[in-house]
């Protein structure tokens, strides 16, 4: 594992805090108007799904979905991103503006198509996000690409996301994961079962950089352009999971966090030998460090995890194509990990969720 000296650590942490939403002392996002604090607890965390005819590798359906390697042209859109990672804005026609994450080397190419995928079909809920060959026209340089003719670039590796339908408060700062223990049964909101369960997902995947903004509070009963002043149906959904399938570290690091074979085989699901708190390191972004897990959360997340098939498993790592993420360390001694050691991983870490017991 790769280490920063302190001076850097400082100098990394500096450059990666004036990016970031400014964050008071606590971990609670910016007080919301009356109407979102009465839908939060109201919020469901899961929904049940038909696991076993899932198809991982189509994917979830919706408007504006891509076959799995489809060639989309679009062009290229001005328009500022947030987040460190390489992405860019591009009108794949009729004004229809997507995000579009990009690299050979970037984690979150691989990482969120397979997080995504995986949390869709176990009932929790996620963005869409489909792997794709784009042709920009007008894309700078800056964002590599192989030219291919006159002003038009070719990414591939790429993917292209969509978002999980549904409307949002105005403003709304994301959800802390200290604000999802106040969801109320009583009230219809999630049940304690369900939220350890999202909380033991989140240790599972190495979901690292799990800031309020990370987080979305959906009416999934609303279409995306109506204000929900009443919130029939809230959700709580990871927003962005491209730092997954690595490991949790505390600058979100993108080469340790997204789609690292060795970390992720070196991270353990449980933090000690006995008892349930969750492994997962809090970084300087995060709200969520090593969670207690109670019994009925861990027994109902291994349930939903024993439920997918082997078939099932390798789609989540061949859709997201892991077989082209490069080891994070130059030495020749580390061949790239094929789908199967992939695979491999993931059943272990699957019968150290099954394998426990919390009392």
């Amino acid at each position: 594992m790769r280490h920063l000296s302190v001076s850097a650590a400082v100098v990394a942490i500096s450059l990666a805090c004036s990016c970031a939403e400014p964050r008071s002392g606590s971990d609670l996002p910016t007080p919301a108007a009356p109407e979102r604090s009465e839908a939060l607890l109201r919020a469901k965390v899961w929904r049940p799904t038909a696991i076993e005819q899932i198809d991982i590798r189509e994917g979830p359906p919706g408007q504006g979905g891509f076959r799995f390697l489809a060639t989309v042209d679009c062009d290229h859109v001005d328009k500022p991103l947030g987040g460190h990672s390489l992405k860019f804005a591009c009108d794949v026609g009729r004004e229809d503006i997507v995000k579009v994450k990009v690299g050979e080397s970037n984690g979150e190419v691989y990482g969120e198509v397979a997080a995504t995928r995986l949390l869709w079909a176990l009932g929790f809920g996620a963005d869409r996000m489909y792997p794709v060959r784009v042709r920009c026209r007008g894309c700078p340089a800056r964002f590599g690409g192989k030219p291919s003719g006159s002003n038009t670039t070719v990414f591939d590796p790429a993917v292209i996301e969509r978002e999980m339908a549904g409307a949002q408060f105005d403003d709304d700062p994301g959800w802390s994961w200290a604000e999802i223990d106040a969801l109320d049964t009583r009230a219809g909101g999630a049940s304690r079962r369900e939220i350890d369960a999202l909380k033991l997902m989140a240790v599972f995947l190495q979901h690292t950089d799990n800031k309020p903004e990370q987080q979305r509070l959906l009416c999934i009963d609303e279409p995306q352009s109506k204000h929900p002043a009443q919130c029939r149906r809230p959700f709580l959904m990871l927003n962005d999971v491209g730092l997954t399938f690595g490991v949790a570290n505390f600058l979100n690091d993108n080469a340790l966090g997204g789609a690292n074979f060795q970390a992720l085989s070196d991270a353990t699901v449980w933090k000690d030998a006995h008892g349930c708190v969750g492994n997962l390191s809090r970084s300087f972004t995060g709200t969520l460090g090593n969670p207690r897990i109670s019994e009925e959360g861990r027994k109902f997340l291994a349930g939903l995890l024993a439920r997918l098939s082997d078939r099932q498993i390798q789609d989540v790592f061949e859709v997201s194509r892991f077989d082209l993420r490069e080891p994070a360390s130059a030495s020749p001694a580390l061949a790239r990990p094929g789908i199967d050691d992939w695979v491999r991983v993931f059943k272990q870490k699957r019968d150290e969720i099954a394998g426990r017991r919390c009392a």
